[in-house]
């Protein structure tokens, strides 16, 4: 439950306990992704075998979704940032000190699965701390947050690697995870009553709650596979078609950072619209705008027009920055919250893992104008679907 304010609510009274923890540790991870694969190379992996070691991010966090409910539920949201910040730390210091490429995989599978702790308690921590009427601004400034993190990390280790090498990314999001989990000792520890009371009672197992809520689960839970899975195309898309087109590393980058600005642009616009006008409003334009984006991009040839379909695709994420976590605060129950989260957190890891795989699985029997054609259809339909079950929320009447 929200705790009750005899005065308005502010964002800033969660700025040190939500967005710092959540800048901080972003950072640490935006340093290590753009260089992960590089570190795999550099232990003797090939091409395939790098890539590889990056999807085990994703098993991680797949892996862990459902166990890092039931720890919240144990030991609360505090703690388990503390120990999410810990161990993530412990993992990537040994990704940066390993000489075994088998020790690299391991380390990047638990810092998944400690991430995935960490993104449910700090969702759990901003249902009780925030006010309903202010959640999805609440979730949002999280989710750019997070894009913030994302956007200083390559810059912070890049400046390090310059003076030293790879390693150099590890060691510094090791700090960072670790000092993010420390900041979770300022953060009031809320929910203490609910957890005796769940402690005294027997705490409910993470398949009963997830039997008990299937209905929401199949239904709202599967519009958010297929907002993850929108989200996570570009990623794989964009650069691919640049390449395919003739453009350089520099100049892709240049183009997806142009599109990165655009995100973080439209993060608070996207808040403000969900607390106001309801949660169909932006997750509608987050999977149609991907859809779209991907039916235009084989007719793009050149700079502009793949800037353009970017900061389309871009300007839709934006304004679902939080989405899957306002989504999820409303759908949760009140009973077994922190086990139906780990559920709910595994239906976006889902769709975000399985996105770039449905382009993967096109793209090697098919070219990849066809790929790009197939998932814009599926979006299309996955819009439609989005539609029909996000406005059963902003009408209450999910259950129904």
């Amino acid at each position: 439950m929200s705790v009750p304010s005899a005065r308005p609510f502010r964002l800033r009274s969660v700025a040190l306990t939500a967005y710092g923890p959540t800048v901080v540790a972003s950072t640490g991870h935006g340093a290590v992704m753009p260089v992960l694969a590089l570190r795999a190379r550099d232990l003797g992996a090939d091409v395939g075998t790098a890539a590889f070691v990056v999807a085990l991010l994703g098993v991680g966090m797949l892996l862990a979704s459902l166990p890092a409910g039931a720890l919240v539920a144990r030991v609360g949201e505090r703690r388990t940032l503390l120990l999410g910040g810990l161990v993530d730390g412990a993992a990537l210091l040994a990704a940066a000190l390993t000489t075994s490429l088998a020790v690299l995989g391991g380390a990047v599978v638990v810092s998944g699965m400690a991430w995935t702790a960490f993104l449910i308690a700090r969702q759990g921590y901003m249902i009780d701390a925030v006010p309903t009427a202010y959640r999805a601004r609440a979730m949002s400034v999280l989710g750019g947050s997070h894009r913030v993190g994302l956007l200083l990390g390559p810059l912070l280790g890049a400046a390090l690697i310059g003076l030293t090498d790879l390693r150099a990314a590890f060691v510094l999001a090791a700090t960072l995870t670790v000092a993010a989990g420390l900041l979770a000792l300022v953060m009031p520890d809320l929910g203490t009553t609910e957890r005796a009371a769940a402690r005294a009672g027997g705490h409910a197992s993470v398949l009963s709650v997830l039997r008990e809520h299937r209905r929401t689960l199949l239904t709202l839970g599967t519009a958010v596979v297929v907002i993850g899975a929108s989200r996570s195309v570009r990623t794989v898309l964009l650069p691919l078609w640049a390449e395919q087109v003739g453009l350089s590393a520099a100049t892709t980058s240049l183009v997806l950072a142009v599109a990165a600005a655009v995100d973080i642009a439209f993060f608070l616009p996207g808040g403000w619209l969900m607390d106001t006008r309801g949660r169909t409003v932006v997750a509608v334009p987050v999977v149609l705008a991907v859809a779209l984006g991907c039916l235009l991009l084989p007719t793009t040839s050149g700079v502009a027009g793949l800037t353009a379909v970017a900061c389309l695709m871009a300007l839709g994420n934006g304004l679902g920055s939080g989405i899957v976590m306002t989504l999820g605060a409303d759908a949760a129950p009140v009973a077994g919250r922190a086990q139906f989260l780990g559920g709910w957190r595994l239906c976006g890891d889902i769709g975000s893992t399985g996105g770039p795989v449905l382009v993967g699985v096109v793209a090697s029997v098919a070219p990849l104008a066809t790929a790009a054609v197939v998932v814009g259809v599926l979006g299309l339909a996955g819009t439609a679907w989005v539609a029909r079950w996000t406005r059963r929320v902003d009408r209450g009447t999910l259950a129904g």
